[in-house]
């Protein structure tokens, strides 16, 4: 678990990589989510790194429309 400061860094670091996905992609948003927590769990919890790191799965996500 994580303490309350780091969810809400976490949440705004998603938030703001997927701020132009549709919040109906949830299977990009779910692999964008996964990747940032585990940045974070291996104790990464710098906000320009996490966003590095959300983006990179963003592009790394197969889209059908790609």
């Amino acid at each position: 678990m994580f303490d309350p400061a780091t969810t809400a860094l976490l949440r705004a670091v998603l938030d703001e990589v997927c701020e132009d996905i549709s919040r109906l992609e949830t299977g990009a948003r779910t692999r964008v989510a996964s990747r940032i927590l585990e940045a974070a769990a291996k104790g990464d919890i710098a906000a320009d790194s996490l966003k590095q790191v959300g983006r990179e799965a963003l592009h790394d996500t197969p889209t059908m429309w790609r």
